[in-house]
């Protein structure tokens, strides 16, 4: 999905209000670069969506239009006056009817890239490590066993 400016974006979130919710959205709709463990976020005091705009840029049209119909689940809740928390039982049900994720995907970008990888010797579990283990002093959580190295990027 290619980069939107703000005025875009509104005009994106409204359709998507009036198409899923039979409503308009009326107040603001921003980025946030600030935004880092999440797609998005309500802000019910000021009547705010922000998006992370790294969303946009790395993940696919699907997975950003799911999360501006997750915050619109909040919105539209918090305007009519309804329980809009993320362990609401009318959030849930509107979730569902609207076909919104409960939860974003992780962007690729913060996906962690380990170092090391360990396995056990008995039980074959595997460990992914960012730091090196000292192989004499630690042993596998589950049996107890002997680990070695497999891996090293």
């Amino acid at each position: 999905m290619d980069p939107i400016n703000e005025n875009t974006l509104y005009k994106l979130v409204n359709q998507l209000s009036l198409d899923f919710f039979g409503k308009p959205f009326m107040h603001v709709v921003k980025f946030n670069h600030r935004l880092r463990s999440t797609g998005g976020r309500y802000l019910p005091m000021q009547k705010v969506i922000e998006l992370n705009p790294k969303y946009v840029v790395e993940m696919d049209e699907r997975e950003f239009i799911g999360i501006i119909k997750h915050e619109l689940c909040h919105y539209h809740l918090h305007i009519e006056g309804k329980p809009f928390g993320h362990g609401d039982q009318t959030f849930k049900k509107l979730l569902k009817e609207t076909d919104s994720p409960r939860h974003c995907q992780p962007l690729p970008s913060t996906m962690k890239k380990y170092k090391y990888k360990y396995r056990c010797r008995d039980c074959n579990i595997t460990y992914k490590r960012m730091r090196k283990v000292n192989l004499e002093k630690y042993r596998c959580g589950r049996c107890r066993g002997k680990i070695t190295m497999y891996e090293h990027v």
